[in-house]
């Protein structure tokens, strides 16, 4: 057990990333995405899958905890393309969109995408989802990984969609789906980060 904690510092951090991301603009994406003035990013849907047993109150606790978390990750790396010029629509404050939706008695209360729309007060809103898995244990992919160097097994999956819609057309222009995954050394945090820059970097509002 010591030697396998002295040589898990030395495991080399890899991270494979799916090549076969599915992507659907329609036909008219780009236009209405450019069309849009303002856009706002709804909290992420995120379902965690458990390996051990947790208690329903803390398992939704966690839930809830990312799904701001994630929200505040997307509108903080589109700002960054904003600021470098990539993205020219404004992005409305988080706080502002999850003050209106909670008196819109959102999420209980579900709302159509028309609806959405309505009560943020924008021309386009975009959609996460985020399912977090944990295929093996750390411990076991430490393992497999001492018995063999070119032996790849990921302990963190991240698997997410993301969908922008066009509130005056009132429909889907782009959605985004894919996975990642990671070995010892990557975080679900780090999972994350790295899908949403690379969602971002075939959103429609990007500039070439």
């Amino acid at each position: 057990m010591k030697s396998l904690k002295s040589l898990s510092v030395i495991v080399i951090v890899t991270i494979l990333i799916s090549s076969c991301a599915k992507i659907f603009y329609s036909p008219d994406a780009s236009m209405l995405a450019h069309s849009q003035k303002n856009i706002a990013i709804l909290p992420s849907t995120v379902s965690i899958e458990a390996k051990k047993k947790i208690d329903f109150e803390s398992m939704s606790e966690e839930q809830k905890t990312e799904s701001l978390n994630f929200q505040k990750e997307i509108y903080s790396w589109m700002l960054k393309r904003k600021m470098q010029g990539k993205i020219t629509q404004e992005i409305q404050e988080i706080e502002t969109t999850n003050a209106k939706l909670k008196k819109a008695g959102y999420p209980e209360n579900p709302l159509t995408t028309s609806e959405l729309c309505e009560v943020l007060g924008v021309n386009g809103i975009i959609i996460s989802n985020f399912k977090l898995s944990k295929p093996i244990s750390d411990e076991i992919a430490i393992a497999g990984r001492l018995l063999s160097s070119a032996l790849y097994l990921p302990n963190n999956e991240v698997h997410a969609s993301f969908s922008i819609s066009d509130c005056n057309n009132k429909k889907l222009i782009w959605n985004y789906d894919n996975k990642i995954s990671g070995s010892i050394g990557n975080n679900r945090s780090n999972l994350v980060d790295r899908l949403i820059m690379q969602a971002i970097s075939k959103m429609p509002y990007m500039n070439k």
